[in-house]
């Protein structure tokens, strides 16, 4: 099947030309859902999902998907697939779909068998991003409830909260181990008391269980990263405030999202080998009976205070020529209180 912009499909025997557009993405995007739409049923729904309305011009398909329309006002009496201009992300397909209570099988038989053809890279990601779609099973925590997203887990996670609660453990566990191998940095008369920082470290996150809610989408709110159904977005790369690619993923939905998440990082802002290691190794050594403050490395190590959940094209591998405040590397003693003398009167 071709999939130009003036492609055509087979609707019930009946051929049906796709009329033009400008962008060879609405194109793509058209004919996939004049496609799909003869395997559908009629829609029981009457909303307008890319369509600006009442009078507002797009395209359109009729009530039983035979026909296609372009440039048609906004009306009621059609099937509600508006794809107007303003269409730019192939990702609309999943707005698409959440007008369905339940995937339909024949879409999805449809868009394994293109897939299985397809070359264009774009046209495999529309294909891809669909088929992502209806395999979503986001509501479902439980092994029981959802099977296949815990295939090639070992059979001790038995929920998907525990699962990923475990991921972020791992990573901050591997922090740590970073952390401790930085005793290395030090001079053997400080190490002892470097490792007893560190061992102060250990047993704040123990007690946290090693921030492992910042993966959990059933922690309270501010104790995770995630919205209550699973989405995280990115955070974007060190040195700006947001995302402008708008990354997004849930991994409680499917098996595929889950093995996708792990290539996310939690970013260190002021980094963790080059600049917070170091600087704790230079505070012991350079203590002098001053107190290291290990709360505020502890921060910079192991929190959101100085973590970014990032996408790996949001993640910058150079390097971020930041350091820690030399201020907050000692706790600031209490002040002494001088005792005034008292007022002689006149």
């Amino acid at each position: 099947m071709s999939w130009s912009l003036r492609s055509q499909v087979r609707a019930q025997d009946q051929v049906v030309p796709l009329g033009g557009g400008e962008a060879d993405g609405e194109g793509q995007q058209l004919s996939l859902v004049c496609f799909i739409s003869r395997v559908l049923p009629i829609c029981p729904l009457h909303c307008h999902l890319k369509c600006g309305g009442p009078g507002a011009l797009g395209w359109w398909l009729s009530g039983q998907g035979k026909e296609v329309i372009s440039q048609r006002p906004c009306s009621k009496a059609w099937w509600p697939l508006c794809l107007s201009s303003s269409v730019a992300v192939v990702s609309d397909i999943s707005r698409f779909l959440s007008v369905f209570q339940e995937p339909h099988a024949g879409v999805i038989q449809a868009a394994r068998q293109l897939l299985s053809d397809e070359r264009a890279p774009l046209r495999q990601k529309l294909l891809a991003d669909l088929l992502g779609t209806v395999s979503e099973n986001i509501a479902a925590e439980t092994r029981a409830e959802d099977p296949p997203w815990f295939e090639g887990l070992e059979s001790r996670f038995r929920s998907k909260s525990g699962y990923l609660r475990y991921s972020c453990e791992s990573r901050i566990r591997s922090y740590l181990r970073e952390v401790t191998s930085g005793a290395s940095l030090v001079g053997a008369e400080a190490r002892e008391e470097y490792l007893r920082l560190v061992g102060s470290m250990q047993q704040k996150l123990q007690a946290a269980q090693y921030n492992s809610s910042y993966f959990d989408r059933g922690a309270k709110a501010g104790r995770r990263l995630c919205t209550p159904e699973g989405w995280f977005s990115c955070q974007g790369p060190f040195d700006v405030d947001d995302c402008t690619s708008r990354h997004s993923i849930n991994p409680y939905s499917n098996r595929e999202s889950r093995v996708l998440f792990s290539t996310w990082n939690l970013d260190h802002v002021i980094e963790k080998k080059r600049a917070v290691v170091p600087t704790l190794a230079a505070a012991v050594h350079d203590a002098e009976g001053r107190e290291v403050d290990w709360e505020y490395f502890y921060r910079l190590l192991f929190t959101l205070e100085n973590l970014k959940l990032v996408h790996i094209a949001c993640h910058k591998k150079t390097t971020h020529k930041l350091h820690c405040d030399p201020s907050r590397v000692y706790c600031t003693p209490a002040a002494s209180r001088r005792k005034r003398p008292a007022r002689q009167r006149p």
